[in-house]
């Protein structure tokens, strides 16, 4: 073994000898820098004389002698010759086997020692054949001499990188090295190339050779293999620089090319010499080392050598000489056709895609992946469509589309799993591009191999979609893990939201989907989850990027009421997951059908309310306004069905059970899609009216529905309900506004209004009300003339509308779809004019119907000012006994203004009005008695108030329990959590309640009644609670943690959220930037 150390120090001594002033050749500063072609041939042939000078006189050399020897017998293609660069790069290659020879040796006779238990945390001994570092520099310096003296000269033109693109000591090679004829430089390249491939099977001497010199290895090994054979003499007759055919196709990536398409390569099959100097088995052999050189290197590197070896693009063609000052020169055609074959082969390995866009994206100027420059590369967007192009091209190795989409798919889709962050972004941005080029190109094969298995979680639990027989699993069962969920929700958003490309195609394949990502979308409103924000996202762009009528169906479906949604499938539910995202698991059944219908229809109540969230983000764009007129004409549609199905199927035809149950069977469902409509418009009306309506098509069409209904109203019975004529009056209040100067109307406006005109003149024939005639005459002839002619009806109606008094002071405008009815003329006035009314959606719906419109002070009018005369003040007590219910609501207002303002009128007759407010105070309709009630006694009564509910919560029944602590929680709100004294007595109540309480629903109302104290408290919660917040805080992680309810839990979680954005406000305040100014006496 000593001996093997002695003769390895001796080749490196040797290769120092050798390389002697030719080493310093390569640097900025050797001697040799600017000297001619003849001093560095000089300089070689010194060099190997020095060193066979050293063999033949050092006997301390023999070893290295005999050794250098017998590794020349077996490589008897290095034997010296009167070329001086050949001879010197012979000599390098005898003392590179020599080397790995002696590192096989010490390797072998090599016994690591036992590792010693006292000092384990030492490192453990190097191997006897680990090179130092500065036996690596001079093995590396050798490397490079060997690779510009024995590979580069002899390779063709545009096959690698050129040596005069290198430095300038690789031009000054390039002059005395170059080849005189083909046949010779073929041999010394093959036998370079061997002897490399030799030394390389040791691994450190791999690692040095593959690291820096890969390209020019492969580039040697291609030409040998693969070039196309000549004819003996061919060589000759031309130049070695005129034998090269170049050629320009595929995808282009910075100076980079990928092929578009690769041809089978045609290789000669004569045995015996070819005419470039190597017989078919030297051949064979080459390809079998190049193609074992390209299975053992770190594929991504491989990728981008094989990219540079294409070269740049052919002279001429649209390059403008730039690839050619950067080094990439032409390649010859059947090279671009063999990187293109073994880029080809390298894509379709497993892990084939990764590798090929790592290469890729590191090769043209990317930086490492992950580097400091992988976001400059993610921001490229156009390397990354190249490479999508690239992979969604099927290569002619293939045997078939499907069989690479097959193969290829799969790794795309794993590109979206990466989680480096500065790594993902890049690849995820190829992912996106490759599945929407696909998409583009290959629409069958997209949806079977790409977008189907995105989608498959969600399939797999969707309503008629899924293929799971979920019957036959047992409660509790994992459907879809939440990893997996997290994941395809994830990618769903990269490929359809951020990849933002609204075809048709992809918009069809996402819409099976969308009723499960609205329900899980749902159900993380309910919880803290990050698929929050990605499920809105994915909804909304749907919504916006499809067709009108496509987004209505689907919001149809959401809200239950038709359409191709499929929403989640009844047997399953979404259960929180451990990592903030969501388990998909089969439902467990419920026996109790009171609890069932009680769980289906809040769960439906819940879902609605988050509909009419998600139109609130869409009302820019008008499909909240839309939607809202669907469902106005779906009431409309349903009225007439259902009269005509009364009149169709009367109950005196029913002669038995069977027959009144098949009789009333369709009008329950009617009913019930009746009021899903109806409670969908209210909450609409409620929650985002302000704005709902974005143009003025939208409020003509509103304006046409209403019509048509009052119409259809009128036909089928005597009059309408209240609701019917308010929502008459408004809109005809509506169409004077807009008239009337409300907007400014265009010519494509009025051709809107036109479709009213129809509408306008049936009213005016079958209206029983002559104001209300006259009005929709004069409106039609306004629409008609397009305001050239306009009535002091419309005029009146207008101001009143936009909230104007008849003197022409402006009072506080509101929303137009918003106001109440409007101020009707004087009853005094001869001839009459119509009212304007307003759609008040307060206004009970159990009123008793009218035929004719108000005829008292209505909702949203002033009737009386303060210092109001009596016969005004008489007027408004005749109208607090109007049987109409806005006149009779807006006459209390008054009179309740006119006692807080202490009118001297009012306060004379104090005790007819006090009768008045009482005898209001027993009216069924809320709007009344709540306008007769107008006084905050909470705070007089506030102890016996809280002591009242206080006793309610302890009462034996559950349902007064559960009412008083709603009540509690109210008051709390009224009183503006000013508890006093009282505030522990209410905490205890609340804590004992919460832990012993038998009743779930008294349970619930405990843990609210925290949350509105904590929510209304906000930062003051610690200085009123003072000890019982920390009292409150253990309440609510003991629910939390052992309450068995849902909706319990949920409460609690909620008061938990409060109470951390609380205290983290107190204890992080937020900084603000100010400056203050201090002027000094």
């Amino acid at each position: 073994m000593a001996g093997s150390e002695a003769v390895l120090r001796r080749v490196i001594e040797a290769l120092e000898l050798l390389l002697g002033t030719a080493k310093a050749a390569g640097t900025d500063s050797g001697p040799l820098q600017s000297t001619k072609h003849v001093d560095l041939l000089e300089s070689l042939r010194f060099n190997i004389s020095i060193l066979e000078e050293k063999f033949a006189q050092d006997p301390q050399w023999d070893e290295l002698q005999r050794l250098r020897t017998e590794v020349s017998k077996q490589a008897q293609c290095l034997a010296s010759c009167s070329d001086v660069p050949w001879n010197f790069t012979c000599h390098a290659l005898l003392l590179l086997l020599c080397l790995k020879q002696c590192m096989v040796l010490l390797a072998t006779t090599y016994c690591p020692p036992q590792p010693n238990s006292k000092t384990a945390e030492a490192a453990p001994p190097l191997s006897p054949d680990t090179l130092s570092i500065a036996q690596e520099k001079t093995v590396q310096a050798a490397l490079q001499f060997v690779v510009t003296l024995g590979i580069c000269p002899y390779l063709l033109p545009g096959v690698g990188l050129p040596l005069r693109s290198r430095t300038e000591f690789s031009a000054l090679v390039q002059e005395v090295a170059s080849p005189r004829c083909i046949s010779s430089a073929t041999r010394r390249l093959y036998a370079t190339c061997t002897v490399l491939m030799e030394v390389a099977n040791h691994t450190s001497l791999s690692r040095l050779i593959l690291t820096r010199h890969l390209g020019d290895l492969l580039v040697g090994l291609c030409q040998l293999g693969f070039c196309p054979a000549r004819r003996k003499g061919e060589e000759e007759a031309k130049p070695l620089e005129e034998q090269v055919v170049s050629c320009q196709l595929g995808f282009r990536v910075g100076n980079l090319l990928w092929p578009s398409a690769t041809v089978g390569l045609q290789l000669p099959s004569a045995p015996g010499v070819m005419g470039n100097g190597l017989t078919e088995e030297e051949r064979s052999s080459c390809r079998e080392a190049l193609q074992g050189l390209l299975d053992r290197v770190y594929q991504p590197l491989v990728v981008r050598e094989l990219l540079l070896l294409q070269g740049g693009p052919k002279q001429g063609s649209g390059s403008s000489g730039r690839s050619s000052e950067r080094g990439l020169a032409p390649a010859p055609a059947w090279l671009r056709r063999l990187c293109g074959q073994l880029l080809s082969e390298r894509l379709i390995r497993p892990g084939g895609v990764q590798a090929v866009v790592r290469g890729i994206l590191e090769g043209a100027g990317a930086g490492a992946a992950g580097g400091s420059s992988a976001e400059a590369a993610a921001a490229d967007w156009r390397k990354c469509d190249a490479v999508a192009r690239i992979l969604s091209t099927c290569p002619q190795q293939s045997l078939s589309l499907e069989d690479y989409c097959q193969q290829v798919c799969p790794q795309v889709l794993q590109l979206f799993l990466i989680q480096d962050k500065l790594t993902a972004r890049q690849f995820q941005q190829v992912a996106t591009m490759t599945v929407l080029t696909v998409a583009r190109q290959h629409p069958q094969q997209a949806e079977k191999h790409l977008l189907r298995p995105i989608l498959e979680p969600l399939l797999r639990c969707s309503d008629d979609v899924t293929e799971v027989p979920l019957k036959e699993l047992l409660a509790g069962t994992v459907l879809v893990k939440e990893e997996e969920l997290s994941e395809c929700v994830e990618s769903v958003l990269k490929v359809y939201v951020v990849g933002n490309e609204p075809t048709a195609f992809l918009l069809d394949s996402l819409q099976p989907v969308l009723g499960t990502i609205f329900s899980l979308w749902c159900f993380t409103k309910q919880n803290v989850s990050f698929l929050r924000t990605p499920c809105q996202e994915i909804l909304l762009w749907f919504l916006e990027k499809c067709e009108r009528q496509i987004a209505l169906s689907i919001l149809e479906g959401l809200a239950r009421l038709g359409g191709a949604t499929h929403l989640l499938h009844p047997l399953c539910q979404f259960q929180a997951g451990s990592e903030g995202g969501a388990v998909v698991t089969i439902r467990e059944a419920i026996s109790d059908e009171d609890e069932a219908l009680y769980q289906k229809v809040s769960s439906e109540q819940w879902q609605l309310e988050q509909l009419v969230e998600l139109l609130s983000h869409c009302q820019s764009s008008g499909l909240a306004g839309d939607f809202f007129l669907c469902c106005l004409k779906e009431l409309t549609r349903m009225a007439g069905q259902g009269a005509s199905k009364m009149e169709s199927a009367p109950l005196s035809s029913c002669n038995s059970p069977l027959d009144l149950e098949q009789c009333c069977s369709p009008g329950l469902e009617q009913q019930e899609r009746q009021l899903q409509v109806l409670q969908l418009v209210g909450m609409m009306c409620e929650r985002i009216s302000d704005a709902l309506f974005t143009d003025i098509s939208q409020v003509v069409e509103f304006v046409a529905t209403t019509l048509q209904r009052a119409c259809a109203s009128l036909t089928c019975s005597s009059g309408g309900s209240t609701v019917e004529a308010q929502t008459l009056s408004m809109a005809m209040g509506l169409v004077a506004a807009i008239l009337g100067g409300a907007v400014q109307l265009k010519p494509a406006d009025f051709a809107s209004l036109k479709g009213l005109v129809p509408l306008l003149e049936d009213l005016s024939h079958v209206h029983p009300e002559p104001v209300i005639q006259e009005l929709a005459a004069d409106l039609r002839i306004t629409i008609c003339t397009h305001g050239a002619f306009s009535t002091e009806t419309v005029s009146s109606a207008a101001q009143s509308t936009l909230g104007k008094s008849d003197a022409g002071v402006a009072v506080k405008p509101r929303a137009l779809v918003r106001q109440g009815l409007t101020k009707r003329l004087p009853r005094e006035t001869s001839n009459p004019k119509a009212a304007l009314p307003q759609d008040h959606m307060e206004s009970s719906l159990g009123t008793d119907p009218i035929s004719n419109l108000p005829k008292g002070p209505l909702a949203g009018e002033s009737v009386a000012e303060p210092g109001c005369g009596s016969q005004d003040l008489q007027e408004l007590l005749l109208s607090v006994y109007d049987p109409d219910i806005p006149a009779r609501a807006a006459a209390l207002r008054s009179l309740s203004r006119l006692i807080e303002q202490r009118d001297s009128e009012a306060l004379k007759i104090q005790e007819k009005l006090l009768k008045a407010f009482l005898e209001n105070l027993e009216h069924e309709d809320s709007f009344v008695y709540l306008s007769a009630i107008q006084g905050d006694m909470a705070f007089s009564h506030r102890d016996n108030l809280i002591h009242t509910f206080l006793r309610g919560a302890r009462d034996l029944d559950g349902t007064l329990r559960a009412s008083s602590l709603s009540n509690l929680g109210e008051l709390c709100q009224i009183l503006h959590f000013q508890l006093g004294s009282v505030v522990h007595e209410v905490t205890s109540c609340l804590t004992a309640i919460a832990k012993t309480d038998g009743q779930v629903e008294v349970r619930r109302a405990a843990v609210h009644v925290v949350v509105l104290l904590l929510r209304g408290l906000s930062t003051r919660a610690v200085e009123v609670l003072q000890d019982a917040l920390l009292e409150l805080y253990h309440l609510l992680k003991f629910v939390v943690r052992c309450e068995q309810d849902e909706v319990t839990v949920l409460h609690a979680q909620l008061a938990l959220e409060e109470l951390d954005g609380i205290m983290r406000e107190l204890l992080f305040p937020r900084q603000t930037l100010e400056k203050k100014i201090e002027v000094l006496p």
